[in-house]
């Protein structure tokens, strides 16, 4: 058997995955009524919409299999989420790959296999929409091309999902997002026994740009300030715009020392940004840094709390400058 390969952006895949806040959630009409639709009209036994997720893959929609999730070493999708089109297994019983693969010498006995590939916005292939069946067989042109209709269909889905996670504007996550994202890193922190900082990002003076440039410069200013977040921090952390002015992040695993050294290059990156741009104003911010303590912060709630106080204080603390 030979287990998948990870894509070259897994960090960045799981972490969208993780975004969407569905892993483990209940079946929904919108993703069963098209794998009812691809077992009927493909006359297969098992349809699935099956998610990759870091070690294992999980069904958002399964017709035909008791089964939720299985692992991913053993995963037909973990494979076909490394390429664009559809992967197709003729015979599995045939295919070095997959011939001696638990799920095909035992229960449900996998021998044809199709999955078109599930891809959202930013790239990333998430899973598949997929065909089982128990006797080989092969697909035509046309039922190929019938397969991607429904996989787009799925996408658009995962897509609606998606966006119920994101801030339009910035294209961050938004306050429902980055709880989910956050939620991830805290468990995997405590877990681990490692370090996490938030940070709680409020603007200064930003009714004013508003108010003397208009809205719409007010726009461009949080678009600005969420791109310089981007690029200071690193990709394993996690930035969210919650509303209005305010935006956060969360460092997982970082010291005391690296997360001096990104403040220090947000504030440079930032300088150079307001050098540039030159708008007739400058985009300043007062910040929260809250260290996380799993004994006092039971949730993401008390660690936004904490930290909304902090920063609260540093703006305080300027005005009285």
């Amino acid at each position: 058997m030979l287990a998948p390969e990870r894509p070259v952006n897994e960090h960045a895949r799981v972490k969208t995955l993780h975004g969407l806040n569905v892993l483990d959630t209940v079946p929904e009409e919108r993703f069963d009524r098209l794998t009812r639709l691809a077992r009927r009209v493909f006359n297969v036994p098992i349809a699935l919409v099956s998610l990759v997720d870091a070690e294992r893959q999980w069904f958002k929609s399964c017709m035909g299999l008791d089964a939720t999730e299985t692992g991913r070493d053993v995963s037909f999708c973990g494979h076909a989420i490394l390429g664009d089109q559809i992967l197709q297994i003729s015979d599995a019983a045939q295919d070095e790959r997959f011939h001696d693969n638990p799920l095909v010498t035992g229960d449900p006995g996998i021998r044809f296999y199709a999955g078109c590939p599930l891809q959202v916005a930013d790239g990333s292939k998430l899973g598949t929409l997929c065909l089982i069946d128990t006797k080989p067989r092969q697909l035509d042109d046309d039922e190929r091309e019938l397969l991607r209709d429904l996989a787009r269909m799925a996408e658009q889905e995962l897509m609606a999902v998606q966006m119920a996670s994101m801030d339009e504007l910035t294209l961050l996550s938004n306050r429902r997002g980055f709880k989910a994202l956050a939620q991830h890193g805290l468990d995997a922190c405590a877990r681990l026994d490692k370090p996490a900082t938030l940070l709680f990002f409020d603007l200064n003076d930003f009714k004013q740009i508003n108010d003397l440039f208009g809205h719409a410069e007010g726009d461009s200013a949080l678009k600005t300030f969420a791109d310089v977040l981007r690029v200071a921090f690193r990709e394993s952390d996690v930035i969210g715009r919650l509303g209005g002015d305010e935006f956060v992040a969360l460092l997982t695993g970082s010291s005391h020392v690296e997360t001096t050294a990104i403040m220090a290059r947000l504030k440079e990156i930032l300088d150079e940004r307001n050098a540039t741009l030159q708008r007739g104003y400058d985009i300043r911010f007062s910040v929260g840094q809250i260290e996380y303590d799993p004994q006092r912060h039971d949730s993401v709630a008390r660690l936004l709390a904490d930290a909304d106080g902090a920063m609260y204080a540093h703006k305080q603390a300027l005005k009285r400058r």
